[in-house]
């Protein structure tokens, strides 16, 4: 619920029309807010996502002053936001906010007219994968307490659990989930990638996967951590890294995260 000193619908201005700004805005008029615009570099993107929003309009070019707005949102990649930032001729007092995990709050520095904040959705986004907003974590920094009472209210709108966090927590944050996200997608598309080489399914490792994640979600997961490496099965290693000789990247890395695992024991 946004609190009663704020408009129960914010008008938003959607910087972005990729893979977060297309989840982000039907989920923004599902709660009942109002998109007046969508920019993005590329014209039929935006086009086609502010089709989608109800009103909202195409912004041609953010050197002009955009629309009116309670909210900019920057749905933008990492290294768009700085020169978004100082290219756009802001109205004095924007709430300005962008979407990045490992950019600080300090980017807004270079506007000082301008209210700058971080609205952070802890998720991974995907073409054609929907998002349950109400369980992703939204992570809210803002240069002023009024514009965090903004922000934290537009984040309440969407989602159960919404954070305070600060840059360096945030930072801290988004390198933790590039391990636990991006760094395991890519470990079990080896595995998806070794199976294929021998003939079978990948649909087998799903149990193993699975529980996995479960446990190590239960658990400390350096306490429930499994396998040869922790063994010190020796031999077994020793034939694993033999099998790995085609790919020798794999090799590589099999050997730095089996010397990872033992570090920890």
């Amino acid at each position: 619920m946004l609190p009663s000193s704020l408009p129960h619908s914010l008008r938003i201005g959607l910087f972005g029309a990729g893979r977060v700004a297309s989840q982000l805005g039907p989920a923004l008029v599902a709660a009942g807010h109002h998109v007046v615009f969508v920019w993005n570099r590329s014209l039929p993107a935006a086009t086609a996502l502010a089709a989608q929003l109800p009103g909202a309009q195409v912004l041609v070019s953010p050197a002009a002053p955009p629309l009116p707005a309670d909210v900019y949102l920057l749905a933008v990649p990492d290294a768009a936001v700085a020169p978004l930032v100082a290219g756009t001729t802001w109205p004095s007092g924007a709430l300005v906010a962008h979407l990045a995990g490992a950019l600080p709050l300090a980017v807004f520095d270079q506007q000082p007219t301008v209210r700058g904040g971080v609205f952070y959705p802890l998720q991974t986004f995907s073409a054609g994968r929907a998002i349950a907003w109400a369980a992703v974590p939204l992570c809210i920094e803002a240069r002023d307490p009024a514009t965090e009472i903004t922000l934290l209210a537009l984040a309440g709108s969407l989602s159960q659990h919404v954070l305070r966090l600060d840059s360096a927590q945030r930072l801290k944050l988004h390198v933790a989930a590039v391990f636990a996200n991006n760094f395991t997608n890519h470990v079990l598309g080896i595995a998806d990638a070794l199976l294929a080489e021998a003939g079978l399914p990948s649909a087998l490792l799903a149990p193993l996967v699975r529980e996995t994640v479960d446990k190590a979600l239960a658990n400390p997961p350096f306490s429930v951590q499994t396998g040869p490496a922790v063994r010190q099965d020796l031999p077994t290693l020793a034939a694993h890294e033999a099998a790995l000789a085609a790919h020798p990247a794999w090799q590589t890395l099999y050997a730095q995260l089996t010397a990872s695992i033992q570090a920890q024991l």
